[in-house]
């Protein structure tokens, strides 16, 4: 960018439950990025311990990211869902460790808390308890925000996010069409990764199969081949095009071998707006 700004960092702090948040997160600073930066001169960078915090010694874990990573953020976004985290001597997990350290700062802090339906074998009893306290704890100390999936917690964090940044940090108010325009826009996507959701949304069962052999990687979706086998240029630019989609969660991983995709309720309302459905 030519112009001056003003760069302000977000840090995305989270158990591991709410991996699909985290992403949509991202997706939408980038939206506000794409929209906002210019005309307002201020430049949103997602943060993580996951991508900013290098290896040290001679502190636990959690006093090294909060000094390294931390510290230096403008603003928190805190997600939750089942789990809570693990203690880390100082605060009943990593999480609430950072949003304590980051409100004792005077910094804005965006928490939110899913009621998205889950297996109950999948629930540990301890976690979710020691959730339910603190959810009840931040209640009483301030407003938080609930959401029942993926989709509504796109749009909620879209309004925040604009809201927060434009009164924390900007000047003026936040004009609506600003608004749906931030909810309207969807992620930044290359050619290929557009042509290859809007193709996957055609599938009856929303699935992008990745293979790789010996003879090289394939990429296909609703009966349609995309990377040319042995073509090392294709494969990549394919490769490429699922990462990214999967970067932005527009499609998530039900192997978790990076093999087989399916789109996401995201993924479906992002290839609406892109006219592709």
């Amino acid at each position: 960018m030519s112009y001056p700004a003003t760069v302000l960092k977000v840090m995305l702090a989270s158990p591991s439950d709410v991996s699909q948040e985290r992403q949509i997160a991202r997706s939408i600073i980038n939206e506000w990025n794409v929209i906002h930066a210019e005309d307002r001169r201020i430049v949103l960078m997602p943060v993580g311990w996951e991508t900013h915090a290098s290896p040290e010694m001679g502190s636990p874990p959690q006093a090294i990211i909060n000094e390294q990573v931390l510290k230096d953020c403008d603003l928190l976004l805190a997600i939750f869902w089942t789990r809570l985290g693990s203690p880390t001597g100082s605060a009943p997990s990593g999480t609430v460790e950072e949003i304590q350290e980051h409100l004792a700062a005077d910094k804005p802090a965006l928490i939110y808390f899913s009621s998205a339906p889950v297996r109950p074998d999948s629930v540990d009893n301890d976690q979710y308890a020691a959730l339910l306290e603190f959810k009840e704890s931040c209640r009483q100390q301030g407003l938080v925000e609930g959401y029942e999936d993926l989709e509504e917690f796109r749009s909620k964090f879209s309004r925040h996010l604009a809201q927060t940044v434009i009164r924390a940090f900007g000047s003026g108010t936040v004009d609506d069409t600003e608004i749906e325009m931030l909810h309207a826009t969807g992620p930044t996507l290359s050619e290929a990764a557009r042509e290859l959701l809007l193709e996957a949304v055609k599938d009856p069962h929303g699935a992008v199969i990745r293979s790789a052999s010996q003879d090289g990687t394939t990429v296909q979706t609703n009966s349609r081949q995309f990377a040319h086998q042995g073509d090392a240029r294709s494969e990549a630019k394919w490769r490429s095009a699922v990462d990214a989609l999967h970067d932005e969660g527009l499609v998530e991983d039900h192997s978790g071998k990076g093999e087989v995709f399916s789109v996401t309720d995201l993924g479906y309302s992002t290839a609406d707006a892109l006219g592709g459905a």
